[in-house]
């Protein structure tokens, strides 16, 4: 290898995002001429697919950085959701004020609730946060006054993203919207992560006994990853009753959780754009490609799932986007 070459592997080394920027640019001009080549049906799904992205990256920060896989992060999901539609069915319809909130309420639930899933480690806190989230939708289903119950929440009217502008009134516009909000978020948790924060969640999931005979407050930052990723995942939560209008119980089932985790597994544990890909092909496969044989979505899903084990055992990150801090212990 000559000088030069060493130069360029050594800039790219210390700027992980150069490694990015072909598959970043490539999908960016790919969601930028989405409006023009899709119906506003191919619009809703895309919509819909990077609202759950952003649940899906939240499953990625715990999963891949924290080494906390997990079933319940669906359940902030659905407190940010309901804050938003609770907001919006009383007259606070800016966009950007229904994602501060929806987003705080999401981590002041994951705040809690981190208090007891973060005591515990490996299936036990799969197990919990499972519990976790079938309690949220239970509870969301009953309380009929705040929630509208299993029948979901109706009229929720479109949102504007910023005061001064009118409301989202097509589906392109909240295609545009939901677009903007996510790759802000997304580009956010990016740089998060590629600071010294994720190399501390790193470190503290592959080498806890160390980092606590070093003075580090394993716990804590277990506990603010927790917190932090139920934020994310309310973010998303808010996004997709923008996009539905629309928020039930079912919105953070099961169903929900496991399609996610099964996204992250697809997109790459380790990668944030990965998940959201991974997302990206679980809409696509389940809500379009299922079109053509009614009935079959999750058989594709299952084929899917399978093939992405074997051929792609790192996920479609794998295959050329990579953030720092992955490691053997990447769930």
């Amino acid at each position: 290898m000559t000088a030069a070459s060493e130069s360029v592997a050594a800039v790219f080394r210390s700027r992980p995002w150069l490694r990015a920027a072909g598959p970043i640019t490539v999908l960016s001009v790919l969601l930028l001429l989405a409006p023009s080549t899709l119906d506003g049906y191919g619009i809703g799904l895309l919509s819909k697919a990077l609202a759950l992205g952003v649940l899906a990256v939240s499953v990625s920060v715990l999963a891949g950085y924290a080494g906390l896989p997990t079933m319940g992060q669906a359940a902030p999901f659905l407190v940010g959701a309901y804050t938003a539609g609770i907001m919006g069915q009383h007259g606070h319809d800016l966009g950007v004020v229904q994602l501060l909130c929806g987003t705080a309420a999401a981590a002041g639930f994951a705040a809690v609730t981190g208090l007891v899933a973060t005591r515990t480690r490996g299936v036990a806190f799969l197990m919990t946060t499972l519990a976790i989230g079938e309690l949220a939708v239970a509870v969301a289903g009953q309380w009929r006054s705040l929630t509208g119950g299993t029948d979901g929440m109706y009229g929720i009217p479109p949102v504007r993203p910023v005061p001064g502008v009118r409301a989202l009134g097509s589906d392109s516009d909240i295609y545009w919207y939901v677009l903007a909000a996510t790759a802000a978020v997304v580009a956010l948790t990016w740089r998060v992560l590629a600071s010294p924060v994720g190399k501390l969640l790193v470190a503290a999931r592959d080498h806890e006994a160390r980092m606590r005979s070093a003075g580090h407050p394993v716990a804590r930052y277990r506990w603010l990853a927790y917190t932090g990723a139920g934020a994310l995942a309310g973010y998303g939560g808010v996004l997709m009753c923008t996009v539905n209008q629309y928020v039930s119980p079912a919105d953070g089932g099961f169903a929900t959780s496991a399609l996610v985790l099964l996204a992250v597994v697809l997109g790459g544990a380790t990668s944030p754009l990965g998940a959201l890909l991974g997302a990206g092909l679980i809409v696509a496969t389940r809500d379009w490609l299922s079109g053509p044989f009614p009935g079959h979505g999750p058989l594709l899903l299952g084929l899917m799932f399978i093939i992405a084990v074997y051929a792609l055992p790192d996920g479609v990150a794998g295959l050329r986007i990579r953030l720092p801090g992955r490691g053997k212990g990447a769930a």
